[in-house]
């Protein structure tokens, strides 16, 4: 299969590809998308369209696609960091400086830095989307447009404590009428899905250059989801 027929299988199938569809360039956006479809189809998720994914796509019925959204390439991407923390006493975990250079600010190479937005910003950029350009998690409240609700992988804006600009920002995963499970970087110095209180959060915002999410039901738990974590 060419390039191109490989993102059209893909797009019939329901994987966002962003803007420039099937356009036959193998970018972040059709990566992304093979790895969810790898996943889906229980292949090792490495985003190489080798001979047994090219199969799977060709045998895969479109009739049987699921209802719950595709998870946007962001997501996917945030997904395969989950577990790398922070370096242990001085040492530096290169994986978490390397946010910093993929969001935009390559000058940072300590991870005692407050990373969130740089996890943030790094997964965006990674998936072929601009970010924030800041390392203020709520520089993140008026970045790309609004949601009403939650959705699956929008990116969510929370404060923290009493203070006027200080906060968090992660990807949200699920959501329950009193928590909100962000999946994010710098919550217990590590990547992973904690719960935080609804009440907290002051924005959900969606990349500008993206269709809007349809309406979906979000996981109201998810096992394992970490409480009373520290963001700071």
């Amino acid at each position: 299969m060419t390039v191109a027929e490989i993102q059209r299988a893909l797009l019939a199938r329901g994987y966002d590809l962003g803007p420039s569809g099937a356009d036959g360039d193998a970018g972040p956006r059709t990566i992304a998308a093979v790895t969810a479809f790898q996943r889906s189809a229980g292949l090792v998720a490495d985003g190489i369209a080798g001979p047994k994914t090219q199969a799977a796509l060709q045998k895969a019925d479109i009739s049987e696609r699921r209802e719950a959204p595709e998870k946007p390439g962001w997501l996917v991407l945030a997904e395969g960091e989950v577990g790398v923390r922070e370096g242990a006493g001085s040492a530096n975990n290169p994986r978490v400086v390397q946010l910093f250079a993929d969001a935009g600010f390559s000058g940072i190479k300590q991870d005692s830095v407050a990373w969130c937005a740089a996890a943030v910003g790094a997964m965006l950029k990674r998936a072929g989307h601009k970010p924030s350009g800041s390392l203020a998690a709520r520089s993140y409240e008026s970045w790309g447009v609004g949601l009403k609700e939650p959705a699956l992988g929008a990116i969510a804006t929370k404060k923290r404590g009493n203070s006027s600009w200080q906060g968090h920002v992660g990807f949200v995963v699920g959501a329950s009428p009193t928590q909100i499970f962000l999946l994010g970087g710098n919550q217990g110095d590590a990547w992973s899905i904690a719960a935080f209180s609804r009440k907290e959060f002051t924005a959900f915002r969606w990349p500008a250059d993206m269709p809007l999410p349809a309406p979906h039901t979000l996981p109201t738990t998810i096992a394992g989801a970490r409480s009373g974590v520290s963001e700071a």
